[in-house]
């Protein structure tokens, strides 16, 4: 929470908003690189897909995660194993995802790996999300 916290602050102090976008972008990148290598990896590839697949999500830092926010509302995000010292990273779907499937559907994926069939699961879930 004081992460967030400190996140909101540094917000509202920005100058313009391709600064903002800028400094929010900077500020995941950095976060991105202090991982450990095997979440930092899949991180990376995370950001790469979703800067192709979804060009208007803005990257962002969302309580010390990367995250991916459309209008200011955070969309998606990645969760590294080592923040939370956890067996595996999660990529993850906040309630403003577009991806309802009927009354029940996944919001959050386990990742050990990246392959090539996932980052397209995960290109093809992001754009659904953003629809």
């Amino acid at each position: 929470m004081k992460e967030r916290a400190r996140e909101v602050k540094a917000s509202a102090r920005r100058g313009s908003r391709a600064d903002k976008a800028a400094e929010e972008e900077a500020a995941v990148l950095a976060k991105i690189a202090e991982m450990q290598e095997s979440d930092r990896v899949m991180a990376e590839r995370i950001h790469a897909v979703i800067k192709e697949s979804a060009p208007d999500l803005a990257p962002k830092l969302w309580y010390g995660m990367p995250a991916y926010a459309k209008d200011g509302k955070v969309v998606c995000f990645f969760q590294s194993a080592q923040k939370f010292n956890a067996r595996y990273a999660t990529f993850g779907f906040s309630d403003k995802a577009n991806l309802d499937d009927g009354s029940m559907w996944p919001a959050a994926y386990a990742l050990t790996e990246l392959t090539a069939a996932d980052e397209a699961r995960i290109a093809e879930l992001v754009k659904r999300a953003v629809n």
